[in-house]
């Protein structure tokens, strides 16, 4: 190996051990920050909802609820259902908590998150949304939302998290796949009618926080 080639190995190596730092102070940072805010539950949807929109409206709505009922409310901490649900949380004074990630496009922390961590790491950041949440809220969105649906009832479904509330809101937007997942996933084999049972589909927004409360003691 030339010395040229010796140096580049050695710069990327030391490049990698400066990354693996991070990552951990990442962890640690979010480990010592969101322990203290139990019960919360962390909610998605999509980033493009408008106040006058009606899913923006009923995020909010659930925000509230939940605060009042004493639970935190964890979210990613930008735009759209995000906001709304932080929104919702912090004005009926509860913890209102975003989880803002780094991106090339910029996604500025909304003003409703009274507790705003960063995150340059999307995998970190998803530990903590699962870690402390004692439900999962999921409001009609895009791929990040259905990843964030699909990789904790993954988690439930092979038992490396105890089992907590999956809620899918919006009936009409989460019916097509439904629909596919019970005629053709199930019909082939590939999830059994049980495991349906991970998740539900709940619209109303007081029904939503008496089904978490069934299963939190406060």
């Amino acid at each position: 190996m030339t010395n040229h080639n010796q140096y580049v190995v050695d710069r990327i190596s030391a490049h990698e051990s400066w990354r693996m730092f991070h990552i951990m102070a990442e962890f640690v940072e979010g480990f010592d920050a969101l322990a203290q805010y139990h019960p919360a539950v962390s909610i998605f949807g999509s980033t493009r909802a408008k106040p006058e929109d009606e899913v923006y409206q009923r995020a909010e709505r659930i925000g509230q609820l939940l605060a009042e009922n004493g639970f935190s409310v964890i979210t990613g901490g930008g735009p759209g259902v995000m906001e709304a649900a932080n929104k919702g949380a912090s004005s009926a004074g509860g913890k209102s908590i975003g989880l803002n990630i780094e991106l090339p496009l910029e996604q500025k922390p909304n003003p409703y998150a009274n507790i705003t961590l960063k995150y340059r790491y999307f995998f970190v950041r998803k530990v903590m949304f699962v870690k402390y949440a004692v439900a999962y809220i999921i409001l009609p969105g895009g791929f990040g939302t259905m990843d964030e649906l699909f990789e904790s009832v993954t988690l439930i479904q092979t038992h490396k998290i105890k089992p907590f509330p999956v809620i899918l809101v919006g009936s009409n937007y989460w019916k097509g796949l439904l629909d596919w997942i019970k005629e053709v996933v199930v019909k082939e084999g590939r999830v059994s009618q049980e495991e349906l049972g991970i998740f539900q589909l709940i619209d109303d927004p007081e029904e939503i926080v008496k089904t978490i409360k069934k299963t939190v003691i406060l």
